[in-house]
């Protein structure tokens, strides 16, 4: 079942990518085709036991190493044998460091426009503020800052026997509000900002949808 309705994906991709330049239609058509495309080769390894870090309850440090080469190896012997068009990111994403985030789901396009920054619990120091402002100077049109539900990062902050563990972590999520406010403040941000060159954007992630809310 499941090859079968894969093979009518492809067939419909291909039929889609022929027309699909034609009419504005069409180019939507071929946009979410590639996205339902992205959501099938995921779906295609999800189950795949044998290339899973967790195949061996005591699998070993090394041998997780060993099996992140052998997927660098597939995955870069693909991409040099289909090569894919440069892009130069328009946008930059701050997005927490949760796995369950993956920021071609969020916004369904693969192609490369997007700078992403990840840190726990999406918290900025100064480094990360420069690295954005960096980033507009190169280009970037739209800043996202985003956060998301369930997020263990503000969890920890908000329990003081986690807080006693990490209170670099705790102290982060504390002072992501002041360190936003420093980065909107910056002269070169308000500049771009004020002469609409540059927008930012405070987003909430729902962490199992993907579902964007502006903040």
């Amino acid at each position: 079942m499941k090859v079968k309705v894969i093979s009518a994906l492809v067939l419909t991709a291909v039929a889609t990518l022929l027309v699909g330049r034609c009419t504005s239609l069409g180019r939507k058509a071929q946009f979410v085709m590639g996205g339902a495309l992205v959501d099938v080769g995921y779906g295609l390894q999800d189950g795949l036991e044998s290339y899973d870090f967790e195949h061996h309850h005591d699998i070993t440090p090394d041998q997780v190493w060993e099996e992140m080469l052998q997927h660098n190896r597939l995955s870069s012997g693909m991409r040099s044998r289909f090569p894919r068009t440069p892009r130069h990111p328009l946008v930059a994403l701050l997005v927490c460091m949760d796995a369950r985030i993956d920021t071609n789901e969020l916004v369904g396009d693969t192609r490369r426009y997007y700078y992403v920054i990840r840190t726990a619990g999406s918290v900025m120091s100064e480094r990360e503020v420069e690295m954005l402002e960096l980033a507009v100077a190169n280009g970037v049109k739209l800043v996202v800052l985003t956060t998301h539900s369930d997020c263990a990062a503000e969890k920890a902050a908000a329990s003081p026997e986690l807080r006693a563990r990490f209170p670099a972590l705790g102290r982060a999520v504390d002072e992501r509000e002041r360190r936003v406010d420093e980065f909107l403040a910056r002269p070169a941000i308000a500049a771009a900002t004020e002469r609409g060159a540059l927008a930012v954007k405070r987003i909430a992630i729902e962490t199992l949808t993907d579902g964007l809310v502006e903040r």
